[in-house]
Parts: structure tokens; C-alpha cells; sequence
């Protein structure tokens, strides 16, 4: 008997996988780079106006990140950024709502307890904007129906 060699095969992740691994690179990424620059910008205006300065520019570059890199998509534009804006707006209220229940269940949450509500929120509201971002956002187009459109034949024939 000869013992075979064991050829280890390449083992590749899931689509959907990888694809949320690179969001959740991406988004952390451009998060915590978002987190420096609001330290830095709130000591110099006003710590609202530093806050929406960095979500937008933070919003803008993420989406081109999720766009090029999470969802390896060839969708650009200000529609893209638009829509994906809406899914911040919508992660954004789905937190508030979290720590406004928590506040209204517990009128002094320790810290701790406050983040744990604040991270879990944006957790679930994270993966949430993933299945949009994927489903929704940048979503490749149908392909167009071979039935509808009209072929040289058919326009021969009903010239």
C-alpha cells in the first residue's frame, strides 16, 4: 500500500462573507479615522458642526470604499451616495431610538450599560445597511428580458 500525499485544497469564503468582511474592514476603518478627525476638528468649531463635517466627508469616502472594495461594484454617481446617505439616516435614528428607549427604561444608565446599547444598536444597524447597501444600493441591474426586447426579425417583420 502507498500512503497518498494530501494536497491541502485553497478554500475560498463565501461571497456574502467576504463581502461583509470588506464592509466591516472598510466601514472601521474610515469609522475610526472619522473619530480622529472629529477630536481634531472639535477643538477648532463647534463640536455639532465638527460632527456633521465629518459624517458627510466620512459618508462620502465610505461609500466609495463599500462601492470600489465591499461590493466590487461599478455604480458611481450622486444617486449612489445619496441612497447610501439615507442608510446612515436610517442607522443613525435606529441608534438614537436605542439609547432614547434605554433612557426611557432607566433614567441613569451607567456608561457601560449605555455603550453596550449604543454598540449593539449599530451592530444591528450595520448589518442592516449592509443587506441594503447590497440589495438595494449596488445591486447590479437586471438583465434586460430577452422577451421584451425587440428583435431584427420582429422589426422586419412589423416594418
Amino acid at each position: 500500500m502507498t500512503a497518498q500525499a494530501h494536497v491541502p485544497t485553497k478554500r475560498t469564503a463565501h461571497p456574502l462573507v467576504a463581502a461583509f468582511v470588506r464592509f466591516v474592514v472598510c466601514g472601521g476603518g474610515v469609522g475610526l479615522a472619522a473619530g480622529g478627525a472629529l477630536v481634531l476638528l472639535g477643538e477648532r468649531m463647534p463640536l455639532v458642526l465638527a460632527n456633521a463635517v465629518v459624517t458627510v466627508v466620512s459618508t462620502v469616502i465610505a461609500t466609495e470604499l463599500h462601492s470600489r472594495i465591499s461590493f466590487r461594484s461599478e455604480r458611481r454617481g450622486w444617486r449612489i451616495h445619496l441612497q447610501s446617505g439615507l442608510t446612515v439616516a436610517v442607522s443613525y435614528a435606529f441608534t438614537t431610538g436605542a439609547l432614547l428607549t434605554l433612557h426611557a427604561v432607566q433614567s441613569a444608565p451607567s456608561a457601560w450599560v449605555e455603550q453596550a446599547v449604543y454598540l449593539s444598536a449599530s451592530a444591528v444597524a450595520g448589518v442592516g445597511r449592509f443587506a441594503l447597501l447590497r440589495v438595494v444600493v449596488f445591486a447590479s441591474p437586471p438583465a434586460p428580458s430577452k422577451s421584451s426586447a425587440l428583435t431584427r426579425p420582429a422589426v422586419v417583420i412589423a416594418a
